[in-house]
């Protein structure tokens, strides 16, 4: 069982910077992928990135790819989303999400925080 609480999130300007957190309970955290995802007012959930359990393998939507970063701390068994460059159609509600493997696939995660909010002002 993983409990997880997203951090982070606010009010930014185009182009600024945000850096989201991930706290996660439980001692089996280092075994799972965790995923970032986000879901913008009337439209569905979609994948921003990923991280594999060792964090030696990341994956990234192509919206996000080059602006985005995510990492883990297994130590802290945090993971990390940080976002430059925002635009406004970065504005979301940001979850976090951990999962048996990396994958891009909401379905694929069993376990969801209850999110953060991310406004990206033009």
């Amino acid at each position: 069982q993983v409990q997880l609480v997203e951090s982070g999130g606010g009010l930014v300007q185009a182009g600024g910077s945000l850096r989201l957190s991930c706290a996660a309970s439980g001692r089996t955290f280092s075994s799972y992928a965790m995923g970032w995802f986000r879901q913008a007012p009337g439209k569905e959930r979609e994948f921003v990135a990923a991280i594999r359990w060792s964090g030696g393998r990341t994956y990234y939507a192509d919206s996000v790819k080059g602006r985005f970063t995510i990492s883990r701390d297994n130590a802290k068994n945090t993971v990390y989303l940080q976002m430059n460059r925002l635009k406004p159609e970065d504005t979301a509600d940001y979850y976090c999400a951990a999962g048996a493997y990396l994958t891009g696939n909401q379905y694929e995660y069993a376990y969801w925080g209850q999110g953060t909010q991310v406004t990206v002002s033009s």
